[in-house]
């Protein structure tokens, strides 16, 4: 493949008649994006941080109710991913972009627009989510009035992308721009899709899809999240920046061409890999697992690609520490797209799925991949853009290391915990019983890792501050070139192909459109024959005739139980396997979520399985467990509620909630609404005065008493099969 920057077409007789156009890079948006990038970085990693030291030491939640690992979790997600590695993705497509179309971006305006309403959304995010405004969607829990503005400043960021292609003066699309063009059209269907919810106030709605349909479409969401925001607009800044860094063209056309057409399309199918030996159909599972499997040979080759594109400069790589960051990042790459197909696998999920082995996984992905090719473009723009030598090249090295330390220090323990952890819940002693029936007895067993996991966050946080030392000097003893002078021939009306270049798909190369329309219709496969059948076939989800609506007071509870963030650490699914079924009770059934707007199935258990934790523990129990934790489990690595004892119900969105959920199909009788809270006092009334039994006086229009209520009705819509 021709390198970045070169040439793609063979210049004519009547090219050389045309003249030089004179024009200017947009730089400053780039540096604009660059330091949003650090910024962010450092922020969301130091959330981060406090929330690992919050996993041992539960105490780091500040003492107060906004800073609780269920709601600063999701802050820490939120601001990695769309802050830090959304603002390091614009940064790379907006410079890369310029360069290979030879053209300004479309607008100057527009790339305003896009910058300060990208940061706004963040900053929205900031503030929402510890104030417990979270829909609970894993990498999408912020709510509806900030999806709106996620899907506007999406669509300015597409019109100048795409304005950008159609004025370019390079005829082919380069390699690189294949992949931004997936991401913007996928990301966009996939935040459109999944966003779809009911409005009952400005920070609250109901996700349209219920339980099983549910599940299925966020982690349609949720994994293709990581596809097409986290992979494939950096494997189009792969293909950009590693030439230029190695200064070696890429090592092959035919590869690029066959790794980027074959991810896209077998990437959306893998989803339901996320719900295995769940209540979601088997056929579905089976789908996922298959295109799981088959995920393995695009992804390994594009990694092939980046790496074989060093072949001749492993001298420079030795001694250019940039170039180790990405050798490592693209390394990075491979191992965690051999480790998602691994754990596809039914027996190896068994043993993976809701442990720490995940969150490793996703780490070495995160940290590896995005942070380590976003630390190398980094060192290799800031430079360029202020005219100048990076500041210290040793800061870079030590950066390197104390980065690729941080990983290992962070990855090897959680894989360790995770590994120790799955095989704990499974173990049966010779008579049969489980060893550890506890969950907490496998927590105990782990927090030492939990506390490695720590210092590998920290050390991976320090590389990251001693960067944005190196390029805050680099940027003071340099000045800034705003607008960079280029010039290139306009592009020629009519194109005159040359020997090699009748093949179709560098045809559609000069076809953006096409291009586009093209990817829309390879991703929409998959998720359309997933997703459809569910939908649309009623035994897919079978109904159970005793599973009724929640009450009043239970809807009211199971929202505050959403607000705390509890299903970051609970997981309501109950799996078919022995070890769960003698420690929760009878595996959960399809039938049981059909009103849940949105499902709660959890994707990590640091806690145990709630499901069937209805009537499993008295009123007073669960009371004593939400003030303190350790009363009733002693070494519980769980935050106190106080507040939820403190805090009065809001019982005004009764009405609002009943109808919502009404016009969802959820089967409350008409004109129920004017009277629900009149119930809800009832229930309350009723907890309230079992309390007392147990010499706890408190009012009945507390939050506690909403929860409690939810907590009790978990998994008593039908007959537990006793494991006694």
């Amino acid at each position: 493949m021709i390198a970045p920057g070169v040439l793609l077409r063979q210049k004519t007789n009547q090219n050389h008649t045309m003249q030089l156009e004179k024009f200017q890079y947009d730089n400053k948006i780039v540096r604009n994006f660059g330091i949003a990038t650090v910024l962010w970085g450092i922020i969301g990693m130091t959330v981060g941080l406090l929330v690992a030291f919050q996993l041992f030491t539960p105490e780091a939640n500040l003492g107060n109710q906004y800073t609780t690992f269920g709601r600063i979790r999701p802050l820490h997600t939120n601001a990695v991913i769309f802050a830090f590695v959304g603002n390091g993705i614009f940064m790379g497509v907006y410079y890369s972009l310029q360069r290979l179309l030879k053209a300004r971006m479309f607008s100057d305006v527009l790339s305003k627009i896009h910058f300060w309403g990208w940061q706004l959304i963040i900053v929205s995010a900031a503030i929402t989510l510890p104030l417990g405004f979270t829909t609970s969607h894993e990498y999408a829990e912020l709510e509806w009035p900030i999806d709106i503005a996620i899907t506007l400043i999406w669509v300015v960021f597409g019109v100048n992308m795409f304005g950008t292609i159609i004025k370019r003066r390079e005829r082919h699309m380069y390699v690189a721009i294949w992949f931004y063009i997936a991401t913007f059209v996928t990301v966009a269907v996939l935040h459109i899709v999944n966003s779809a919810q009911l409005p009952i106030s400005a920070f609250k709605s109901y996700y349209l899809y219920a339980g099983v349909q549910d599940a299925l479409v966020q982690w349609w969401y949720g994994h293709n999240a990581v596809a097409f925001f986290l992979t494939t607009p950096y494997l189009g800044m792969m293909y950009y920046f590693l030439p230029k860094m190695a200064n070696r063209p890429v090592y092959s056309y035919k590869l690029s061409i066959l790794h980027f057409w074959s991810l896209i399309f077998i990437y959306i199918w893998a989803g339901p890999h996320h719900l295995l030996y769940s209540s979601l159909p088997g056929w579905a599972q089976s789908l996922g697992v298959a295109f799981s499997i088959m995920l393995i040979a695009p992804s390994w080759g594009g990694m092939i690609n980046g790496l074989l594109t060093l072949r001749g400069a492993w001298d420079k790589v030795r001694d250019d520490a940039v170039l180790k960051f990405m050798v490592v990042g693209i390394t990075a790459y491979g191992m965690a797209t051999f480790e998602g197909p691994l754990l596809s696998l039914k027996q190896v999920n068994a043993i993976g799925h809701f442990t720490d082995w995940i969150v490793a996984h996703v780490h070495v992905g995160a940290l590896g991949w995005n942070g380590f090719l976003t630390f190398a473009i980094l060192y290799w723009l800031v430079p360029r853009l202020y005219q100048t030598e990076i500041f210290s090249k040793k800061l870079i090295a030590f950066h390197f290391w104390i980065g690729t330390l941080g990983i290992l220090f962070y990855a090897i323990p959680m894989y360790l915990a995770g590994f120790a952890q799955g095989l704990m819940l499974k173990e049966f002693t010779q008579e049969g019983l489980l060893k550890y029936p506890a969950f907490l007895q496998t927590t105990i067993e782990i927090i030492p890792m939990y506390i490695f996991r720590a210092v590998g966050g920290a050390m991976y946080l320090a590389g990251v501050i001693v960067m944005t030392y190196n390029l805050i000097k680099t940027m003071s003893k340099g000045k800034l070139l705003a607008n960079e002078p280029a010039e290139a021939l306009p592009l020629e009306p009519v194109f005159v192909p040359h020997a090699g270049e009748k093949t179709w798909h560098r045809s559609l190369e000069r076809r953006p459109m096409a291009f586009m329309v093209l990817s829309v219709i390879v991703i929409l496969i998959g998720g359309m024959v997933e997703m459809m059948p569910t939908f649309i076939i009623s035994s897919n989800v079978p109904t159970i005739a005793s599973v009724k609506p929640y009450s009043p007071l239970e809807l009211q509870g199971r929202d505050i139980y959403i607000r705390e963030g509890c299903v970051g650490c609970h997981s309501q699914m109950v799996r078919p396997f022995r070890s769960e079924t003698e420690r929760y009770g009878d595996y959960s059934k399809a039938g049981e979520f059909v009103y849940d707007h949105p499902f709660l199935w959890g994707s990590k258990r640091t806690g145990p399985d709630l499901h069937r934790t209805g009537g499993k523990y008295s009123d007073a129990w669960h009371f004593n467990h939400m003030l303190d934790p350790t009363t009733m489990s002693p070494g519980s690595i769980m935050p106190a509620y106080p507040w939820l004892i403190d805090q009065k119900l809001d019982t005004t969105t009764t009405i609002s909630k009943i109808n919502a959920m009404r016009s969802l199909g959820v089967p409350y009788a008409e004109n129920y609404e004017k009277i629900a809270n009149r119930d809800l006092n009832t229930q309350a009334s009723n907890i309230s005065e079992n309390l007392k039994k147990d010499n706890i006086k408190i009012k009945n229009d507390r939050e506690i008493i909403a929860v409690i209520a939810y907590l009790q009705r978990l998994g008593t819509d039908i007959k537990v099969v006793s494991n006694k």
